[in-house]
């Protein structure tokens, strides 16, 4: 399963703290951030994914985040 997501992620070092965030709650997935992307993409594949928590734990973190139709 792979899931999308729309950022305001600005700098690649918030995205190695957020990807480590993720891991935690996702260990065997992949993420990435694309921030070449005007909606600076990020990318979950992993064999289950809790769109409500990936959105949290952004949000906790003070980024934005909404899944990307």
């Amino acid at each position: 399963m792979v899931e999308v997501f729309k950022t305001n992620i600005q700098e690649a070092e918030q995205c190695n703290i957020i990807i480590g965030k993720l891991l935690e709650y996702f260990p065997n997935s992949t993420i990435n951030f694309d921030l070449e992307d005007c909606d600076k993409i990020l990318r979950i594949h992993a064999s289950s994914i809790s769109n409500h928590k990936i959105i949290e734990l952004l949000n906790s973190h003070g980024f934005h985040c909404e899944v990307l139709l």
